[in-house]
């Protein structure tokens, strides 16, 4: 492999640019020692939300808001996003970065709780998007849930998927890295999923149900 491809990785990550509003999540997140989506994550979250026209989407995973807003930045202008996460500082920031964007409190639908307490008594195959970015060790259970919130040709999103780079290695066997591997494989072996493997910030799990 050429030895140019850490440039490589890092031109895609900085291709794109991000405004005060981003900046300003980011600096949030940092004050509150949450980690967001890379910008080239982000990027990506944007360009799913608007192929699939995007109009329900769920986040497991608030933070301060980064990939939140890039998931409203591609989905539709009257489309809803409900985004979980059991801290309800984040959830404040988050807050913040959506009213900063200038996007309408009925835009989204922000959750304090557990993942694994709220994603049940969401409804079968309603959602054209589920991003998953919180608690990896709950991701086998996320991705059972996902599949089924998912409307055929609705988009899963995982990310942290390559966890810093120790799930290409067999000789990690850590069980956290253990787990997201494990994940990997549900997801490549799954007949519902049309997957693909990103080498995007810390690797981007995506796939489409079938």
């Amino acid at each position: 492999m050429s030895i140019d491809k850490a440039q490589s990785w890092a031109y895609c990550e900085d291709f794109g640019t991000e405004d005060g509003v981003l900046l300003g999540a980011r600096e949030r997140a940092a004050q509150l020692g949450c980690t967001p989506v890379t910008p080239g994550v982000g990027a990506v979250l944007a360009v799913l939300a608007a192929t699939v026209s995007a109009r329900a989407v769920v986040e497991v995973g608030t933070g301060a808001g980064v990939s939140g807003l890039y998931l409203l930045r591609g989905m539709a202008p009257d489309a809803v996003l409900t985004t979980i996460d059991v801290e309800v500082e984040h959830q404040r920031a988050a807050r913040e970065a959506f009213a900063d964007e200038g996007v309408r409190p009925t835009r989204t639908r922000l959750i304090a709780g557990r993942a694994l307490d709220v994603l049940p008594r969401l409804t079968d195959g309603g959602y054209d998007l589920v991003l998953v970015d919180a608690d990896p060790e709950n991701y086998p259970a996320y991705l059972d849930q996902a599949v089924r919130l998912l409307r055929p040709g609705g988009v899963l999103a995982i990310d942290d998927a390559l966890w810093q780079d120790r799930v290409a290695d067999p000789a990690k066997r850590d069980e956290l890295t253990t787990t997201i591997r494990e994940v990997g494989r549900a997801v490549r072996d799954d007949d519902r999923l049309l997957p693909a493997l990103l080498p995007t910030g810390d690797g981007l799990l995506v796939a489409v149900r079938r």
